[in-house]
C-alpha cells in the first residue's frame, strides 16, 4: 500500500480511488478484517482533541484524503498522484466493483428509513447487487444487548463489506471497537454518503466539489448543524501553514 503522509499528526494515505478498491479487493481475498476511514479536514481537526480518534484513524487499514484540501497538502508534500478518495464516490465505485467480485454488503447507519431507501437506490443504481442486511442505530449510545444483538445480526448476514454512516467521530469509534467482532469483513465509514446517495440531502455538484468549496455548499445547506464545524476551518489553515513551513511539528503517535 502507497506511504503514508502527516497531516497535523494524523496518517493519511497517498493513495486515488483504484488504490483504495485494490486494498479492499486484496483484504476480501485474504479474508483479512479491516476499516477503511474517509478523512477531511473536520476528522483532523477532531483528532487535535481527541488522541484517542487520531490512534483510530492511524492505525486503520487505510485513511483516505477525503477532502481536496487533504489531496492538495499530499500533493504539495510531492505526491501527484493523489486524487480525492471521497466517501460517496467510493461508496458507488465498490458498489459496482461488487457486480463482478460478487462482494455482498451490509448496512449500518443513517437516520430513520435512510437505510432502506439507501438500499433502494443501490438496487436501482446496480442490478443484481447483494445488499445482505440493514440496521440503524438510534441516536444514543446503544445498550449491550443492543449492541450484541447488530453483532449476531450483522454476523449472521455474513457480509464482506459493512458499510458504516454514522458520521465523524462516531463512525470511526465503532468500527474501531469493533473490527475484532467481524472475522475477515471489511468496515468503510462513509458519513454523508447514506444521505446523498439515498437522496435525503443534497449532493454539491462536481465543480463545486473539484473547487474545494464543498464545505460552503454544505454549509448553506446546513448552516444550523454546521456552523461550529466549519467555524473551524480557519484554524486548520493556519495549522496546516506552521507544518508545512517547519514551524511546529506534529507527532503521530
Amino acid at each position: 500500500m502507497k506511504s503514508r503522509v502527516n497531516v497535523l499528526g494524523v496518517m493519511v494515505n497517498a493513495i486515488d480511488m483504484r488504490d483504495a478498491v485494490n486494498a479492499v479487493h486484496k483484504w476480501i481475498q485474504d479474508q483479512e478484517s479491516n476499516y477503511i476511514c474517509v478523512t477531511s479536514a473536520h476528522g483532523i481537526l477532531e483528532c487535535q482533541e481527541d488522541p484517542r480518534l487520531k490512534s483510530i484513524l492511524n492505525s486503520s487499514g487505510l485513511t483516505t484524503p477525503d477532502g481536496m484540501s487533504i489531496v492538495w497538502i499530499l500533493q504539495i508534500r510531492g505526491n501527484r498522484h493523489v486524487k480525492r478518495v471521497y466517501g460517496p464516490d467510493l461508496m458507488k465505485t465498490i458498489c459496482e466493483e461488487s457486480l463482478i467480485s460478487g462482494w455482498t454488503h451490509f448496512l449500518y447507519g443513517g437516520g430513520p428509513g435512510v437505510a432502506e431507501l439507501l438500499s433502494e437506490k443501490l438496487h436501482y443504481q446496480y442490478p443484481g447487487i447483494k445488499i445482505v442486511g440493514m440496521y440503524t442505530p438510534p441516536f444514543r449510545e446503544l445498550t449491550l444487548d443492543e449492541d450484541q444483538y447488530v453483532i449476531e445480526k450483522i454476523f449472521d448476514a455474513k457480509p464482506n463489506i459493512i458499510w458504516v454512516g454514522l458520521s465523524t467521530p462516531k463512525q470511526e469509534r465503532w468500527m474501531a471497537s469493533h473490527i475484532s467482532k467481524f472475522p475477515g469483513i471489511v468496515m468503510i465509514g462513509v458519513g454523508a454518503a447514506f444521505d446523498f446517495i439515498s437522496g435525503t440531502k443534497r449532493q454539491a455538484p462536481q465543480w463545486i466539489q473539484r473547487s474545494g468549496t464543498e464545505w460552503l455548499f454544505r454549509l448553506i445547506s446546513e448552516p444550523q448543524r454546521l456552523w461550529r464545524r466549519y467555524l473551524q476551518y480557519p484554524r486548520f489553515v493556519l495549522m496546516v501553514i506552521m507544518q508545512l513551513s517547519g514551524i511546529k511539528r506534529y507527532d503521530s503517535g
